[in-house]
């Protein structure tokens, strides 16, 4: 049987765990391209192997190759991204030495569409703003423009029969529609915001 191994992690998962047994400095080794045992368990789609490096021998999930690429870049199922992202709690944010994450560049290489499908969906759920946090898609009422010049504000509370009407369904539409702008943090984005915020509080402007 061979001691390599990185083969073993290619070809025998098992025969590689009870190598590292013997032998636990291999586990967090990398080759001269700086390639990891946690890269090749992760592109050969060996999870347990994968779960026992990082777990048992305490090897970062995070390791780079010569690229700055962690083992999400390499990843060939959305499974292996699966257990890297939520049960090992790699961040999917990281960028190679290109700049690009591992969604970015798995979209770019056209291989694994449904790995990037579910990478882009993490980082959809990361920009969805929850009202625990007081945000909304990503919104923190810091970010909200002041109220209108000469607005006066006034606080308190709303009886059942007040409170009971649904959002207007115009108004819900442009918070989606402004929320998924591209360029929602320029002055133009910031504008609209503004003007949201005063009509709905003011109400429409009257042309």
């Amino acid at each position: 049987m061979s001691n390599n191994p990185y083969l073993l992690a290619a070809d025998n998962p098992e025969a590689c765990i009870a190598l590292l047994r013997e032998n636990p400095s291999l586990a967090s080794g990398q080759d001269e391209h700086g390639y990891s045992l946690v890269h090749a368990a992760a592109s050969y789609n060996h999870l347990d192997l994968l779960r026992t490096l990082v777990g048992e021998f305490k090897v970062p999930v995070d390791l780079k190759d010569e690229d700055g690429e962690t083992a999400l870049f390499v990843v060939e199922t959305v499974a292996a991204a699966k257990v890297l992202a939520e049960e090992l709690k790699l961040d999917t944010t990281i960028v190679n030495d290109e700049g690009q994450t591992a969604r970015e560049k798995i979209e770019a290489e056209e291989d694994y569409p449904e790995v990037a499908e579910y990478l882009r969906g993490l980082e959809g759920e990361a920009n969805t703003t929850t009202t625990a946090h007081g945000t909304t898609n990503g919104v923190t009422p810091a970010d909200l423009p002041p109220a209108p010049e000469g607005l006066q504000v006034q606080i308190g509370t709303m009886n059942e029969a007040e409170n009971a009407g649904e959002p207007d369904p115009e108004f819900r539409r442009r918070i989606e529609e402004l929320a998924s702008r591209e360029d929602f943090e320029t002055a133009e984005g910031q504008a609209a915001l503004r003007q949201l915020v005063e009509d709905a509080i003011l109400g429409p402007r009257q042309e």
